[in-house]
């Protein structure tokens, strides 16, 4: 019988310590282990990893983790009711499991952690978009962690590998691809949560790039690409008036278009009006 077995299964879990799912903390809970511990193969080889998890809840994914053999979990839990569940789990795995309550946006977790870090959640729906930018724009590249296997709805999913050209694409998979590989690795519908949210669900794993894919300053490129995609149907002369003066000059500086929209622009495209932007 492997640890895993030996503790309760999560209805139990629930039952016992009486954690309905919240709505106003973004909680829909995995209780399938089978299907937590197929997200957690998603992070790749952890043996040798510590891994920061968010919003665990009960701990399906935390014992995913762990039984796949994380060297180290932390896991962030804003929800009291959820810490009692998740010391159990502690117990079972000694030394392995450090629980931290509170709000993941407020708490430096690189205190309690050794590099290699990766990161593996089911982000809770209302932070994960939020979390997922901080990850993306720190001040230094590379960043604290190698990679990143996340939970997100479908919708937000499809926006982090959205390609140019596509109704999804925008700010997110530009900051994304800028700097990391991104991919869907699992579908999940809403019947593998309880309770069943409204939308499907989709695991996207990021693998951090040793250096950007092209040269650009980080906040000159995150000001044009998010000016750009606020008036997303406007002409990029237009939309990006505000930026310079002389914004024509500097999109054909950078080999675009002034007519094109943000949508038909690649990355590389972006990259470049970052540098003729910077440039004095």
């Amino acid at each position: 019988m492997s640890t895993i077995d030996s503790l309760p299964p999560l209805r139990d879990v629930i039952r016992t310590h009486d954690l309905q799912a919240r709505k106003s903390m973004g909680q829909n809970f995995l209780l399938d282990l089978n299907l937590t511990a197929k997200i957690a193969r998603q992070a790749g080889d952890l043996t040798q990893c510590d891994v920061l998890e968010i919003g665990p809840g009960p701990g399906g994914l935390t014992r995913g983790l762990l039984s796949e053999g994380a060297r180290h979990v932390l896991a962030i839990e804003k929800d009291v009711r959820c810490l009692p569940a998740l010391a159990e789990i502690a117990a079972t795995y000694p030394d392995r499991l450090t629980i931290l309550e509170g709000d993941a946006l407020e708490i430096d977790p690189l205190a309690h952690l050794s590099p290699p870090i990766r990161v593996a959640a089911n982000l809770p729906y209302n932070i994960g978009t939020e979390l997922l930018v901080r990850w993306l724009t720190p001040k230094e590249w590379p960043p604290f962690w190698q990679s990143l296997t996340l939970m997100f709805q479908r919708e937000v999913a499809e926006r982090i590998v959205a390609r140019p050209g596509s109704k999804t694409y925008g700010r997110l998979a530009l900051l994304a691809q800028w700097r990391a590989d991104a991919r869907i690795v699992l579908q999940l519908p809403p019947e593998a949560f309880t309770p069943p949210p409204k939308v499907s669900s989709s695991v996207v794993h990021l693998t951090a790039l040793p250096e950007p894919r092209y040269p650009a300053d980080a906040a000159v490129l995150s000001h044009v690409v998010a000016t750009a995609f606020n008036q997303r149907r406007k002409m990029l002369r237009s939309a990006l008036k505000g930026v310079a003066p002389d914004i024509e000059d500097r999109l054909l500086a950078a080999g675009l278009k002034p007519t094109d929209r943000a949508e038909q622009v690649p990355l590389e495209g972006f990259c470049a009006l970052a540098r003729a932007i910077a440039a004095p």
